[in-house]
């Protein structure tokens, strides 16, 4: 297995993709560099802060989800503005609910501007995980995925809260290599909100467990930042993070830009496809039709 961690942005037109037809095994060369993609692998798909009636973002990036196999994701703020019941059948159900039998989503705090996030968790049912907890965990090939729920105010994010307790027991009775999560307020971002402390614990619990990733929405961009500690430490034990605001709702100007920060852009809406090998993970930015810019690379777990 490869151990190299390669991260770049560049247009979409600079790829060459070679495929061996009598082999599992493809190769992706970006320069001389090659990254293995096997095609048995599974594929992790999606974005955040995604549907509203008023857009066409969701509709954009509705249609990558149709032509891209696999797991989708959301990291939260599913539609707007309040994540009613009308809203999810109005404007989220004709975009991205076409692939709402693959969907394992999370939820935004524009979820929750409907009591209890009843709107969301209507919608999605048992794939949403318990109501009134909104946080689950799953396998994906020889991964463990947990889905988990940062609005702290209605479930708990503390190292004591029952969501942490939960976090921690499962790390533990199920371990694994290679380790991902995602909810929607992220602990680093340079985004218009920034930084989300309260998130940390959740971090903190990943880390000792040597996780590998964390994939975020809530600011309406697209950042991806080194591998770091909870402290923001850049290490190659840490955590990578991806901001993946880009669902189709609007965007966002940029705040302060934190350290670590490795790849940037507000402009394009999109969806972060990863593919989970055994003992790593490829990543690729995929733009709406009509955009350009990318970011792709691979890392091992570890």
């Amino acid at each position: 297995m490869f151990a190299f961690d390669l991260g770049y942005s560049r247009p979409i037109g600079t790829l060459r993709r070679v495929t061996a037809s009598a082999c599992l095994l493809a190769v992706v060369t970006i320069g001389t560099v090659p990254i293995p993609t096997d095609a048995a692998d599974p594929v992790l798909v999606g974005a955040g802060d995604i549907s509203s009636c008023a857009t066409s973002g969701d509709s954009a990036t509705a249609k990558l989800l149709l032509s891209t196999p696999g797991t989708v994701f959301t990291t939260g703020d599913n539609v707007y503005d309040r994540g009613t019941a009308a809203e999810y059948a109005n404007c989220y159900d004709p975009t991205w609910g076409q692939v709402k039998t693959r969907t394992r989503p999370t939820p935004g705090n524009h979820d929750y501007a409907t009591a209890s996030a009843a709107g969301y968790f209507g919608y999605f049912g048992r794939r949403a995980g318990s109501v009134g907890k909104g946080y689950y965990a799953y396998n994906l090939g020889t991964w463990r995925i947990y889905a988990l729920n940062s609005n702290c105010g209605f479930v708990g994010c503390g190292s004591t809260s029952a969501q942490a307790r939960w976090l921690k027991a499962d790390l533990a009775a199920n371990p694994r290599r290679c380790v991902l999560a995602y909810w929607h307020h992220p602990l680093f971002s340079s985004g218009a909100h920034g930084n989300t402390a309260v998130v940390k614990s959740l971090w903190n619990i990943l880390y000792a467990y040597h996780a590998d990733v964390v994939l975020n929405g809530h600011d309406h961009d697209y950042e991806r930042f080194a591998r770091q500690s909870p402290n923001g430490v850049r290490t190659a034990k840490g955590l990578r993070e991806f901001v993946v605001g880009t669902g189709g709702r609007s965007h966002y100007a940029w705040g302060s830009i934190k350290r670590n920060s490795l790849a940037r852009n507000n402009t394009t809406y999109g969806v972060l496809k990863l593919t989970l090998h055994p003992g790593s993970y490829s990543w690729r930015f995929q733009p709406v039709t009509g955009k350009t810019w990318t970011d792709s690379g691979t890392t091992s777990c570890g």
